[in-house]
């Protein structure tokens, strides 16, 4: 499928463009029955939408999604489900003036290279648009395990850095705790003003997470989980527990507290907290550039429902992986 699809019992197909008709998911694996709501779905996209907050892209989508198949009289079929999203906010020809123009750390010159050819609006399939697909995949993935916590929150966004006794409090607007919705919205009209960028660090908490999940070789819940946040666009690392801190410490300090391994032990899940860091690189667009066409000068904010919706995928295909081996062992 040419990395289009993610997977294994539950697996998601994403297909279309930024300036498409229309962006979209297949999902396919997910089990007959379990109670389905419009509303719900269009809440979770609603997260990721673009046109939300001030200091973020000026583009406007509504984001609202429509049911192809796979859902009958407010359940799910067992069948594979169709949802796409509709695009109606496109300005094409704001990137006419960029087409040939391409920006270092973006897709524009790897299209070209692999394929000959590339849809310069918006960034074609490369765009972060491409991503609403995925918080429809997390939606449906969140229905299978209903009752495991996902938690994203920004523990830096450029020069605002959340102290560490700060990192557990509630999130503001933009999903970093300890500054004001004020503070970082002028801190990104600032960068906007300036047609500059920036990146920073995202914490994943995943909580009630049954132990079990993940197989002890190549399909590793920690690897797993690193492929499927590493293929978010903007995603340029991923850490898990105590990350870079394994660098500094010694196998006794480390070994001293469980939590250090962020609650996967031997690629499996051990029942604790799991914890990722996740490193999101600054926007690509920069200077002239973005104001030829409508860019975030940080993508953090709205990446977050976008890395629950991965974890979601990822916890839900092991449970369901899980559930199989459990079956086969009470025979």
């Amino acid at each position: 499928m040419r990395g289009n699809s993610f997977g294994k019992l539950l697996t998601i197909t994403t297909f279309g463009e930024s300036h498409g008709v229309a962006l979209g998911a297949v999902v396919d694996g997910v089990p007959p029955g379990l109670n389905f709501s419009l509303d719900d779905l269009a809440i979770e996209l609603k997260k990721r939408a673009p046109g939300q907050l001030p200091g973020t892209t000026a583009r406007k989508e509504d984001d609202l999604p429509e049911v192809l198949s796979g859902i009958f009289e407010g359940k799910t079929l067992g069948t594979p489900i169709c949802v796409i999203v509709r695009n109606t906010n496109q300005r094409s020809k704001d990137y006419d003036k960029i087409k040939d123009d391409y920006r270092p750390g973006h897709a524009d010159k790897t299209y070209i290279q692999k394929y000959g050819i590339r849809d310069h609006r918006g960034g074609g399939r490369s765009s972060g648009r491409e991503t609403l697909s995925r918080v429809i995949g997390g939606y449906f993935a969140s229905l299978i395990i209903p009752n495991i916590e996902f938690e994203a929150k920004i523990s830096r966004m450029g020069k605002l850095t959340v102290p560490l006794k700060h990192q557990s409090k509630a999130a503001n607007n933009y999903g970093i705790p300890h500054f004001s919705n004020e503070e970082v919205e002028k801190y990104l009209l600032d960068l906007k003003a300036g047609g500059d960028s920036c990146g920073g660090e995202v914490g994943l908490q995943i909580r009630k997470c049954p132990p079990g999940l993940g197989e002890p070789a190549f399909d590793k819940l920690k690897s797993d989980m690193a492929k499927a946040l590493m293929s978010i666009g903007a995603v340029v690392g991923v850490t898990l527990g105590a990350g870079t801190e394994f660098l500094e410490k010694s196998g006794k300090e480390i070994s001293k507290e469980s939590d250090n391994f962020g609650g996967i032990e031997g690629g499996i899940s051990n029942g604790s907290v799991i914890r990722f860091s996740i490193f999101i690189k600054p926007t690509s667009t920069v200077g002239e550039k973005a104001k030829e066409g409508r860019h975030d000068p940080c993508i953090l904010p709205r990446v977050l429902p976008v890395i629950c919706s991965m974890a979601k995928l990822v916890i839900a295909d092991h449970y369901l992986r899980q559930k199989a081996y459990e079956k086969v062992e009470d025979r």
